[in-house]
């Protein structure tokens, strides 16, 4: 459900992080590190303003656009705030805020802001309401999350240098949603690299003589496994084609139905895969731990599972007609 496009970017992307990431920049990112040269390498992809308008500087791709490159993001476990820049990007402009250079990230006003102590501005959504600041004009205190991930909280001490609001289209929920298809994309590409690293070992692990990959238990779990990674890449690109054709508010359904997926698929796959791989996936060494890791804590974000599953069940129950009603009509192009 790609575009040729996004593909190609994602193409980009990921062999761009195979020559400056892997494991040793993750535990590095994990220790408080930034990884200066994983960010060179992503940077200069010009990637950060993928969402922004053409008129405003950017690419004008649309979300689905950009969904193979979260999930390439998301196979390599985001060591960079790639993702967060492309949010930012796409709501500082929206709102009529020229973007600024260097690395970006935002959140929702009270929230913690993801990579806060690395970035150099953090637009804060209130609302409608988008606010720039610069990171160093406000006081953080560190946090991290179950992956290790900063996730920073800031106290505002000053004006912000740009302000602006945002278009009927993104709604007042914009940043939530974002997020959530954000992290609903990352997710899709975390499970993938998860799903192949438990292919591989069940192939190549043996017991009683033979791979382990030719029991029928661990056969069954492992395709268990890979429907639930199709469905989530399936869901975020169905959610971003929605957000393309309707606008971020009109596609809040959809999204919210791939962050349910997402997440929980995201702990079915993850206990999947540490069952196939035991003891092993959680050594230091392997590189599985720091997938699952994330699976767990941007399943978090944006909202979750029970949150959108309360959210989805009251606007299905609230609309006219039958469900499949509802289902079917929502995929029809809206009216010019």
């Amino acid at each position: 459900m790609s575009t040729t496009i996004g593909a190609e970017l994602a193409e980009q992307v990921t062999r761009a992080l195979d020559d400056a990431a892997g494991v040793e920049v993750l535990r590095r990112v994990e220790d408080g590190m930034f990884p200066d040269a994983a960010w060179d390498a992503l940077n200069a992809l010009g990637l950060g303003a993928a969402l922004v308008a053409e008129d405003r500087g950017g690419a004008g791709l649309g979300f689905l656009d950009v969904v193979p490159v979260l999930e390439a993001l998301g196979r390599a476990g985001a060591p960079v705030p790639l993702a967060e820049g492309i949010g930012s990007a796409a709501l500082l402009a929206a709102a009529g805020i020229d973007v600024p250079d260097g690395v970006l990230t935002f959140a929702a006003s009270g929230a913690a802001v993801p990579w806060g102590r690395h970035a150099s501005h953090v637009a804060l959504v209130d609302g409608a309401r988008v606010a720039l600041y610069p990171a160093a004009s406000l006081r953080w205190t560190d946090g991290t999350n179950t992956a290790r991930e900063a996730r920073d909280r800031p106290a505002i001490t000053g004006a912000p240098i740009a302000e602006g609001t945002l278009p009927n289209g993104w709604g007042a929920e914009a940043a939530m949603l974002v997020t959530a298809l954000l992290r609903a994309a990352q997710i899709a590409g975390a499970m993938q690299a998860a799903l192949a690293l438990a292919v591989e070992h069940a192939n190549t692990r043996k017991q009683f003589g033979r791979p382990i990959g030719r029991f029928q238990a661990v056969q069954q779990q492992l395709a268990v496994f890979a429907a639930e990674t199709s469905a989530v890449s399936v869901a975020a690109a169905a959610a971003a084609r929605a957000a393309d054709r309707r606008g971020l508010a009109g596609a809040a359904f959809e999204i919210g139905c791939a962050k349910v997926t997402a997440g929980e698929a995201a702990a079915k796959g993850a206990a999947i895969a540490h069952q196939v791989l035991a003891a092993m996936g959680i050594t230091e060494e392997h590189s599985l731990h720091h997938l699952t890791r994330r699976l767990w804590s941007w399943r978090e974000e944006g909202g979750t599972e029970r949150f959108w599953s309360a959210r989805l069940g009251a606007t299905v129950q609230a609309a006219p007609g039958s469900l499949w009603t509802f289902i079917t009509d929502r995929d029809e192009e809206p009216a010019a």
